[in-house]
């Protein structure tokens, strides 16, 4: 039997559940309720204030919601890498556990510890809630790039009289961009799409892109626009991975 026919249930896998959905988002995104091809789905989306205003709200959110990953999960990456090496693999264990748990489930702990403190469920609520759900998704690509920086720079950085202080932003960081970059991306593209966390966390008060995908949809004759605003939605993410990829290599490039 050849190697290449092990491939076979994974491609078949593909198939199924990515390519074909997939080919029939597109399919239905370019059709009218009543069957006929049209481009109104995607001039809806332009010219409708609701979604336009929901969408640029979301992207907002994501922002905010990236920036505190961010801040919070640099350190812990950094500091985790400094780690022993048991010690550090088992703190990045910890910090992976979460994500074990339904994210449905993580949202719904939180609006117990804020109903604990009596503090209201809002948008300070749902950047909490976002940013300890995605958080784990910031950390560990940081972390692998830090782990994967050849050591012998750090040695010849301070071998040059470079300070910890300058070792770090000459070398470390510079280096970790690419984990940076893949955190930015696991983090920001899934925080606009969500629906379930900010209609948890905010009591339905606060409506992500996502949430308006959904209601469109679950209805059948909003579907075909519902399946527009995926393929944007799915256009967004592939352009963005695209021109993330080619810059990394770039970065390689000129690192080499």
């Amino acid at each position: 039997m050849k190697r290449s026919n092990w491939a076979i249930p994974y491609a078949l896998f593909l198939a199924l559940f990515v390519v074909i959905p997939l080919i029939l988002i597109a399919l239905y995104a370019f059709r009218s309720y009543g069957g006929g091809f049209t481009l109104s789905n995607f001039t809806k989306f332009a010219t409708q204030s609701e979604t336009l205003n929901t969408f640029i709200y979301s992207i907002g959110i994501a922002i905010i919601t990236t920036i505190s990953c961010i801040l919070v999960g640099y350190p812990a990456a950094y500091i985790l890498s400094n780690s022993e090496l048991t010690r550090g693999r088992a703190l990045v264990m910890l910090f992976i556990l979460p994500m074990w748990i339904n994210i449905l489930m993580r949202s719904l702990a939180t609006v117990a510890l804020f109903d604990f403190l009596k503090i209201p469920l809002g948008e300070g609520a749902l950047v909490f809630g976002l940013s300890y759900d995605f958080l784990p998704f910031m950390i560990y690509p940081i972390y692998n790039s830090i782990q994967k920086i050849d050591k012998s720079y750090l040695e010849a950085a301070r071998d040059l009289g470079a300070t910890r202080m300058q070792t770090f932003t000459k070398v470390i960081f510079p280096l970790s961009v690419p984990g940076i970059v893949s955190g930015i991306l696991m983090v920001f593209l899934p925080t606009i799409s969500t629906f379930a966390i900010s209609e948890i966390l905010t009591l339905n008060t606060k409506r992500l892109f996502g949430s308006i995908i959904q209601d469109n949809i679950m209805m059948s004759d909003t579907m075909n626009y519902g399946a527009a605003l995926s393929l944007i939605m799915l256009v967004i993410i592939g352009i963005t991975t695209a021109l993330t990829r080619d810059r990394d290599n770039s970065e390689q490039t000129s690192l080499i």
